[in-house]
């Protein structure tokens, strides 16, 4: 298998988050050429996710995961002579090229693997809780996100946070009769970044992002509503995390959770390089598929970036990888 050729074909349909429809087709296509049974999962009427296995093999010991969808904006494919370019090239189409490889592979052995592609990870993990209903019972999940193929010890979790400020409109030349909406997100926002975050000694810091700001009308209109995304990374629980905020923003602002993804240790396996995801995963979301490992090429460094790529030579790499750590894990059977 031209797992290069296949990653390129990857990163050039257009897979945002919503718009998974085209590049599952297209792994349904492939993968019903190389004789897997497929089964489509549906999380809404026009996407999927993609369960492949062997030929007579519902229920695999192994599976080999990862996600279809992207971040905006679309970038398409371009190369050089070491990296592949364009959007999902490492986050994560090399990774499901790679694993369809290393299942080639294996199954050349007698090793079989399935395969789960799920929609929505860079989102709300939502294809990843639909398939959490379908399990096949499998004894581990390994989920390949850009780890530069270096195995997680734990992925950071997040809390992602709306802050909605409320005012009274007036005329800007007489600020004594409004009431500033955009004065209040900006107190609130300035007291949730002065608040000190847990610390984890072994998965390091909370961390907080301001992520989007809207409000007012006009500039010489007082603002009468403002909104602020934030996310916060985390290292344990969020009971307590969640408590300081509304504590913190008090009466400037209402606080919405929108989401929450704990954070989780993961398996490790001796001899191999690793790592601490700060990022989160779609493996909380899975956890009826069974013990989770996290490991994948690329960097997550340029995931998401104008520029994002990854290296051939580890796109190469992380087959051998994907078929060693099935032997080893088949060991424990």
């Amino acid at each position: 298998m031209d797992i290069l050729s296949l990653t390129r074909q990857l990163v050039d349909i257009e897979s945002i988050t919503g718009n998974e429809r085209r590049v599952g087709e297209f792994l349904c296509q492939q993968l019903e050429q190389l004789r897997y049974e497929i089964n489509r999962i549906p999380v809404e009427s026009d996407r999927f996710n993609v369960f492949a296995t062997a030929p007579a093999m519902p229920h695999p010991y192994v599976v080999l995961s990862t996600h279809m969808d992207t971040v905006p904006p679309f970038i398409p494919a371009s190369e050089d002579a070491s990296r592949i370019y364009g959007r999902g090239s490492c986050d994560a189409k090399g990774i499901i090229a790679a694993q369809i490889a290393a299942a080639e592979r294996l199954r050349q052995d007698r090793i079989r693997v399935g395969l789960l592609f799920a929609v929505g990870e860079e989102k709300d993990s939502q294809g990843a809780r639909v398939a959490n209903q379908h399990s096949p019972g499998c004894k581990f999940l390994i989920n390949g996100e850009p780890t530069e193929n270096r195995i997680a010890v734990a992925c950071k979790g997040t809390l992602r946070v709306e802050l909605i400020a409320r005012g009274r409109m007036a005329h800007s030349a007489y600020p004594e009769l409004g009431e500033s909406a955009i004065d209040k997100l900006v107190e609130a926002l300035q007291r949730l970044r002065a608040m000190p975050l847990p610390v984890d000694p072994e998965l390091g810091p909370t961390t907080l992002n301001i992520g989007s700001i809207q409000g007012g009308r006009a500039p010489n209109i007082i603002p009468d509503h403002a909104r602020a995304e934030l996310l916060y990374r985390l290292v344990g629980p969020a009971d307590e995390l969640r408590r300081r905020i509304i504590a913190a923003v008090g009466e400037l602002a209402d606080v919405e959770f929108a989401l929450e993804i704990p954070c989780v240790r993961l398996r490790t396996v001796d001899g191999l390089p690793t790592m601490m995801a700060a990022f989160t995963t779609d493996i909380p979301a899975l956890t009826n598929w069974g013990e989770p490992l996290l490991v994948g090429p690329g960097s997550i460094l340029v995931a998401h970036t104008e520029g994002e790529y990854i290296e051939k030579q580890q796109l190469v790499t992380a087959v051998d990888l994907y078929c060693a750590l099935v032997r080893k894990l088949l060991q424990t059977a």
